[in-house]
């Protein structure tokens, strides 16, 4: 049986076994109960049932024991069995006591059927669970000897391997010594011969090497010349582009002294226009106020000269002044 199977079993056990003496109890408490009140003084009768419940705990306790016991291979000695027999004796006397004492065979009978199975099943649980103890601890015992057995075999594969191996290494070792003597021998015949190669190349490359310098000191003297018909080109460019710059200089100079004039010319023109006989149009008055703020005149001049409050060209002022307007870069015809 496998342990699944087992544990099975033992569930089947136990719950048969409490089911067996649940019953005997209960039917132990109601057949005893009125024996005991019959023999009971009638102030003390309600203490009838002490004495099944307490041969009924003695039960539970000598079954449940015996359980734990068996499940663990143990044997509690001669004590728990005399205490399983008379816990049986006195339920099977105090249940068959009424029907014996009125001479009744059947009753006697009938209420012996319930102790009876008691103590047959106690008897018997404890067997079964003993045989079922041994079993488990027969196939574990074997499944141990089976463990052991493969790790010997284990061992002793892995022993054979190590062993085969060390005696193979031993061999790769004696040809790969002989291999490396023949081998040895071999580099040095071929150490002589590149010994002999190099010299003959180093020769050679002497000789390679200084075809190669005169090679590159022409090289270098004709990169020189190069570089210095470069750099007089260069020069020649750069004084070029010089005067270009130059001149381009000079005429955009002469262009903002031409342009400065124009301004000039206007900005005068329209200062000297004087006051108007009306108020000038709002572009126009802008132009003057602003030819006006250049040339550095009071607001109240130039109010005199467009027609228009003196509160309109102060705030007119205060533009050109937030705008950032000077007289070197803005224009009266702006």
């Amino acid at each position: 049986m496998n342990p699944v199977q087992i544990r099975s079993s033992e569930r089947a056990l136990s719950v048969g076994t409490w089911l067996i003496v649940g019953g005997a109890m209960l039917y132990s408490v109601l057949t005893v109960t009125p024996l005991m009140a019959a023999h009971t003084p009638a102030e003390w009768r309600w203490t009838a049932p002490i004495l099944p419940l307490v041969v009924d705990a003695a039960v539970v306790i000598v079954v449940r024991l015996d359980s734990v016991l068996a499940r663990l291979g143990g044997h509690g000695g001669a004590w728990p069995v005399a205490l399983r027999w008379m816990t049986g004796t006195m339920t099977l006397a105090l249940n068959i006591g009424v029907s014996a004492l009125a001479g009744d065979l059947v009753g006697v009978a009938v209420h012996a059927v319930a102790p009876l199975l008691l103590i047959v099943t106690a008897e018997a649980g404890l067997a079964y669970r003993r045989a079922l103890t041994a079993a488990v601890l027969a196939v574990e015992a074997h499944k141990r000897a089976e463990q052991d057995e493969r790790q010997r075999a284990a061992a002793e594969r892995e022993e054979n391997r190590l062993r085969a191996a060390r005696e193979q290494r031993e061999h790769d070792a004696a040809i790969a010594r002989e291999q490396r003597e023949h081998e040895a021998t071999l580099a040095r015949e071929e150490a002589d011969r590149q010994d002999r190669i190099r010299r003959e190349q180093a020769e050679q490359a002497e000789a390679a090497e200084r075809a190669e310098r005169e090679a590159a000191e022409r090289r270098e003297q004709i990169r020189e010349q190069q570089q210095a018909e470069r750099e007089r080109l260069e020069r020649q460019a750069n004084q070029k582009r010089e005067l270009e710059a130059q001149q381009q200089a000079e005429r955009e100079r002469r262009e903002q002294a031409h342009e400065q004039e124009r301004l000039e010319r206007e900005r005068a023109a329209l200062l000297s226009a004087g006051p108007p006989d009306e108020k000038l149009a709002e572009d126009r008055a802008r132009q003057v106020v602003r030819a006006a703020f250049t040339a550095g005149l009071a607001v109240r001049v130039a109010a005199e000269l467009t027609g228009w409050s003196v509160g309109w060209a102060s705030n007119r002022y205060q533009e050109l002044r937030d705008n950032g307007s000077t007289p070197a870069l803005e224009g009266v015809g702006a």
